[in-house]
């Protein structure tokens, strides 16, 4: 598994390196499609529970928020929001069975939101001044993160994060994961320059490190939740597509708003 780990990742970094470089529509579509993959595995985790969401409306739905951001029409996004609440229930006064119509929309609001709005802000981000180097950052500290807990947890782990939710996080490979976020961000830093200072760069590595986690545990609880072990097998190693974007959904949102309070 960890071959198949490493050889899906010396595949995939360079095609998403020259993505992030050359931008759009390039990155829009990378998101699009991760999105909209990783909510057809969302979904599919939530018939395992035997709920039934209406599952094409809600890949559509993710679509449609994760390229809103290039609408030029200011209510877009509480628009795309209001008709994805309003469809599912109409819809479902019509489908069978009827019993479980409101957990039926409930987890079908929830792919939408959990997905596709929270991965919309990597397209804002991209669309920023500094948005290449800024993507780069956040996207490369969160893969550091995540690759550092894994191998620290794996060697000295003893001490279990969150047992309740993966027995396999331990706090030894957290604090990995969140020390070597801050030394990745700094050298980042310096690759890609942004206009803050060592301090803030080592900050927000350590903010990423903690939601990249959070993320990761939000997904670890719907796999429990839903009585799956991986989301998919579409990356070798890594499980489903939502298994390796678990953390960048969180990442996205966070870096956003302290890129934006931070120039405000």
């Amino acid at each position: 598994m960890l071959r198949h780990r490493i050889l899906t990742a010396v595949i995939g970094l360079p095609l998403l390196i020259a993505i992030i470089w050359f931008g759009e529509p390039w990155f829009t579509i990378l998101i699009a499609v991760m999105a909209v993959l990783g909510s057809w595995e969302f979904y599919r985790m939530t018939r395992q529970a035997k709920i039934q969401p209406i599952t094409y409306f809600g890949m559509a739905w993710v679509l449609l928020l994760v390229i809103s951001p290039h609408c030029p029409y200011s209510p877009t996004m509480p628009f795309i929001i209001t008709l994805a609440i309003v469809i599912p229930l109409v819809w479902l006064l019509f489908r069978s069975p009827k019993e479980q119509a409101f957990t039926n929309w409930a987890w079908t609001i929830a792919g939408i939101l959990y997905i596709g709005w929270m991965l919309s802000y990597w397209v804002e981000i991209r669309s920023l001044e500094a948005g290449k180097e800024l993507v780069f950052l956040a996207m490369f500290t969160t893969f550091v993160n995540d690759t550092s807990a894994f191998f620290v947890g794996r060697a000295w782990g003893k001490h279990a994060l969150a047992p309740s939710i993966s027995a396999g996080k331990t706090w030894e490979g957290a604090i990995g994961g969140l020390l070597a976020s801050v030394v990745a961000s700094l050298i980042l830093s310096i690759i890609f320059p942004l206009p803050f200072n060592y301090w803030q760069i080592a900050l927000l590595g350590c903010i990423i490190s903690l939601f990249a986690q959070l993320g990761d545990l939000v997904e670890s609880l719907l796999k429990r939740n839903t009585g799956v072990k991986d989301a998919g097998k579409l990356l070798p190693g890594h499980g489903g597509i939502l298994d390796r974007l678990d953390s960048l959904i969180f990442t996205g949102v966070i870096v956003y708003y302290c890129v934006v309070l931070a120039t405000l």
